[in-house]
């Protein structure tokens, strides 16, 4: 059996992907996950459960959503990404349920310890998608603004991405908005978008699908209540093994985001009756005009400066583990390289964070 990961989340057993629900709740960090428990294959999605003091050691708990539900029945579906927000001390999970019948619908569990779920009886919250989407319409993100709570939904049409909009008061009640966000340059539909006020304007992230780089994607800008506008384009994590983020605002005031550190193939998962992992947690922070992703303070005693790691030819960067080595290809100067090395991954952070690389390798 191949050796464990030392410094970042993986499951027990079975499949894990997309982080979902990340938040502070009861003096804890918790991390959900998208996750088949059974085989280290993609199945019909559960939702995982994990819980940190540090946001470096974790400890896998029971599954807090199992598919049990008939608007959550179909085997190619089950409990689809979301989210996690408190309220009045309560804790709700909301996310898309997909069955064969209904489709994607998105669906709330609530929770007074953070353990124990129980699923809302006027589920799914929001059965139907408007003429703008279509029936990819997944993957709802909330984040409370000004007294409302506002919640992206992922979707596209005819091969335009689409990010749609929602408000609520309750977190049970919500009502369509419009289209916050749009383009057919991103692909037809943009996965897993977070919304939030981020260093005086809007942050929207979003992820798109079979991109190998740069696959997730930040636009920053302003928000009128319906759009976002005059927004800039960012993208610090250029891959390849990236995808899926989520973030999160903790006790601190840090804005914190963990992505989904994924092995696809099945060479580099070693035989091993788990795949998938989460990224180290980091900080977001704009600088001179640049988003910028860098481990949090409590992961910073992991990264690395060690010269045998990074290798310089012919005015290129590589970094190099066991017998493989990896282009480090920013396009811009490198002032500063942290290497973060885990058994089995490596994550290189360019300049404090403009630009973070993510490599799953074989041992």
């Amino acid at each position: 059996m191949p050796e464990r990961l030392k410094y970042h989340f993986e499951p027990k057993t079975g499949w894990i992907n997309d982080p979902n629900g990340l938040v502070f709740f009861k003096g804890r960090y918790h991390a959900f996950f998208q996750h088949y428990p059974f085989v280290p294959r993609w199945g019909q999605m559960h939702w995982g459960h994990a819980v940190s003091d540090d946001l470096v050691h974790w400890e896998e708990l029971s599954i807090a959503l199992y598919p049990d539900q008939e608007y959550e029945d179909s085997e190619q579906g089950g409990c689809f990404s979301g989210c996690a927000v408190v309220k009045d001390d309560i804790l709700y999970l909301i996310y898309t349920s997909v069955s064969d019948v209904h489709g994607q619908t998105q669906s709330v569990a609530i929770s007074h310890d953070g353990i124990h779920f129980e699923k809302y009886s006027g589920n799914p919250v929001i059965r139907e998608f408007p003429p703008e989407a279509s029936a990819d319409f997944r993957d709802p993100k909330v984040t409370f603004m000004d007294g409302v709570y506002y919640m992206v939904i992922a979707s596209g049409k005819e091969d335009i991405g689409k990010i749609l909009l929602y408000q609520s008061q309750n977190l049970l009640d919500w009502d369509y908005v419009g289209v916050l966000f749009e383009g057919s340059e991103y692909g037809g539909v943009l996965e897993c978008p977070d919304f939030f006020p981020f260093e005086g304007k809007y942050l929207l992230m979003f992820s798109q699908i079979n991109r190998d780089t740069r696959a997730t994607m930040f636009a920053y800008g302003n928000f009128d209540g319906k759009q976002l506008t005059d927004f800039s384009l960012h993208a610090p994590h250029i891959g390849p093994h990236y995808y899926a983020p989520q973030t999160f605002l903790d006790p601190k005031g840090r804005r914190i985001i963990i992505g989904w550190l994924f092995n696809k193939d099945e060479k580099l998962n070693g035989g091993a009756d788990y795949a998938g992992a989460l990224t180290i947690p980091c900080e977001l922070s704009m600088k001179d005009g640049k988003l910028l992703a860098y481990p949090v303070a409590e992961a910073q005693e992991l990264l690395n400066n060690s010269d045998e790691l990074v290798v310089i030819e012919n005015d290129k960067v590589w970094i190099k583990a066991n017998n493989t080595t990896f282009p480090v290809e920013y396009g811009g100067a490198i002032n500063s390289i942290k290497v973060l090395r885990d058994t089995k991954t490596i994550e290189v952070f360019v300049n404090k964070g403009e630009a973070v690389f993510t490599y799953w390798y074989a041992k």
